[in-house]
């Protein structure tokens, strides 16, 4: 009789060894005996299993079952469409193939006492809020990765609130170059200005909602303003210079009302900004120097005291005085705060990157066609291909590469 599909099998006894008995086969459970029934002897046994698996009619049935199972759930190969992998195949473009190798070569020393420093070599992140999908890559450069430099770009990505309230908040920042504390200035001025756009969402929420674009910048530029000195400040601590514990910040705030279509970029430093609208590259970098729009907002302070030549303004006629001899002397000039407003069309992606990205994009029209095919028509890519599409190498341009991509529904 064929044993029924998930019926337990027999144990097999171990084999008999030449020029001793056998040991008994153990074919099942120890036996376990019967009830009585009338006139039936007390030392009857249950009967053994009523199946063999050497049975050749088992043998046979039991596989006709599996084969029926399998050919029911067995898929269709002809009738699967063909393969085609959405990552991207193109290693590099221009004239030529770059001088690095296009994978990691070696790791960045570390310290056994310091194991919170080390930075990975490709951080990927991405989220679909409203009518935005949003992409984020950082990763280390050809450059880095050939030395076994730590990758210099940080990138950081957060929402805070939740519902139509929530802001996303994407803050990528570069140290500064040939230092050895780069990657850590650079992390920490993405935590503390993701800490400060944190505990003021609701404020900076309502103001991106309304439009309040004065408010907008002069508040971004107070917070901005408290996170580098936090990083000076770091640096005196650490007993080395400013520009040996810098890095520039760029960032970019995202409602999650689907209502709203208002992108804010703000920071400080190199980098880019660009739209891409109906396959074109447009390239929205602000100005620096532009004047700001609109009072200041409770709680982030007033407008500066001075102008940006750095001359004084009095209290009520705001006539320019000259810098008093019994003050030190004014500190350098320091990289101008920028700020940008927009409102996105349907079909649109605004990419900020750092100057990893942005100075092939400016230099190389084969990374700006290419990129272009790739990012155009409204479908954004999944991680895995917008992670190739940021690693296509252009010769000449080896540095790390952060990049922040939203596309509009």
């Amino acid at each position: 009789m064929p044993r029924p599909l998930g019926a337990p099998a027999p144990l097999a006894g171990p084999e008999a060894v030449p020029g001793q008995a056998a040991p008994p086969a153990v074919t099942g459970p120890p036996a376990v005996p019967a009830q009585r029934a009338a006139g039936e002897d007390a030392a009857a046994v249950r009967k053994p299993w009523p199946w063999d698996e050497e049975d050749p009619e088992f043998v046979e049935a039991e596989d006709e079952a599996w084969a029926g199972v399998h050919a029911a759930t067995r898929p269709d190969l002809a009738a699967l469409p063909p393969y085609s992998a959405p990552v991207s195949s193109v290693e590099y473009v221009g004239s030529g193939p770059p001088t690095y190798d296009a994978e990691p070569t070696a790791l960045p020393a570390a310290d056994p006492d310091a194991l919170d420093a080390l930075v990975a070599d490709t951080v990927l992140d991405g989220a679909r809020y409203g009518t935005c999908t949003l992409r984020a890559v950082s990763q280390r450069g050809d450059s880095g990765r050939y030395r076994g430099e730590p990758r210099r770009d940080a990138l950081l990505t957060a929402r805070f609130g939740s519902g139509d309230q929530a802001l996303l908040l994407v803050a990528t920042a570069t140290g500064a170059r040939a230092t050895p504390g780069a990657h850590r200035a650079a992390a920490e001025v993405c935590a503390w200005i993701a800490r400060a756009v944190g505990r003021s969402h609701r404020r900076l929420t309502e103001d991106i909602q309304a439009a309040r674009r004065g408010d907008l910048k002069s508040g971004l530029h107070r917070l901005t303003d408290r996170s580098l000195g936090k990083l000076r400040a770091s640096a005196a601590e650490q007993g080395v210079a400013d520009d040996e514990y810098a890095a520039g910040l760029r960032c970019l705030l995202v409602p999650a009302d689907p209502q709203c279509r208002t992108r804010v970029f703000f920071g400080v430093g190199e980098g880019g900004l660009f739209r891409l609208r109906d396959g074109e590259w447009q390239d929205i970098e602000p100005h620096a120097g532009t004047e700001t729009v609109g009072g200041a907002v409770v709680g982030y302070g007033s407008p500066p005291a001075e102008t940006p030549e750095g001359d004084r303004l009095t209290m009520d006629l705001g006539i320019p005085t000259p810098p008093s001899p019994y003050e030190p002397a004014p500190e350098p000039p320091r990289d101008p705060f920028l700020f940008r407003a927009s409102v996105a069309r349907p079909g649109d992606a605004l990419v900020m990157c750092s100057p990893g990205l942005a100075e092939p994009l400016r230099g190389e029209p084969a990374l700006c066609a290419y990129l272009a095919r790739r990012w155009s028509g409204g479908t954004p890519p999944g991680l895995a291909a917008f992670l190739a599409d940021a690693q296509v190498r252009v010769k000449g341009y080896a540095d790390d590469r952060t990049a922040a991509v939203v596309w509009e529904a």
